[in-house]
């Protein structure tokens, strides 16, 4: 692994796990985001919880709110604030659609990944995505045990 990034060999910092459960995710995006130099110092060491976070629209631009990055250890006063407001960046055009089908088709946007790209750059993959019932989250449930129970057959057949 390289010295930049101590998480995983991936580049992944945080996962939000729950939301492929909760949301029917139609389409993904990456975008960039604005962040001041002592959270992404936090963020090489690993540090990062987007489980509880959601992505908003305001004033023609998107907004990641309640992501949880902690303090860098080392940040002394110049510190920033753990659960701040961040902006995200993204091309106009993406910014539009995105805002448009939270607005017409009730579409959630919602934070699925932070992770380092090739370039040492953190992004976040955002989703747009439809809320499950539970009815849904049960049938996907018996698909994902059928097909283990498949492939564990077909491994015992052999």
């Amino acid at each position: 692994m390289s010295k930049k990034n101590k998480g995983r060999k991936d580049g992944v910092v945080a996962e939000n796990r729950r939301a492929r459960h909760d949301y029917a995710v139609e389409e993904t995006f990456e975008a960039g985001l604005a962040l001041v130099g002592t959270e992404v110092k936090s963020l090489r060491e690993g540090q990062a919880n987007i489980a509880e976070s959601y992505v908003s629209p305001e004033g023609g631009e998107l907004w990641l709110i309640n992501a949880d990055i902690p303090e860098y250890a080392f940040g002394n006063r110049f510190n920033h604030e753990p659960r701040r407001k961040r902006k995200l960046l993204m091309h106009r055009r993406e910014i539009d659609r995105l805002t448009q089908a939270r607005e017409r088709r009730g579409m959630t946007i919602v934070p699925l990944k932070m992770y380092f790209n090739g370039k040492g750059i953190v992004k976040l993959l955002i989703g747009l995505a439809k809320g499950k019932k539970a009815h849904d989250k049960r049938e996907t449930e018996k698909k994902r045990d059928w097909q283990r129970q498949k492939a564990r057959l077909l491994r015992q057949s052999r």
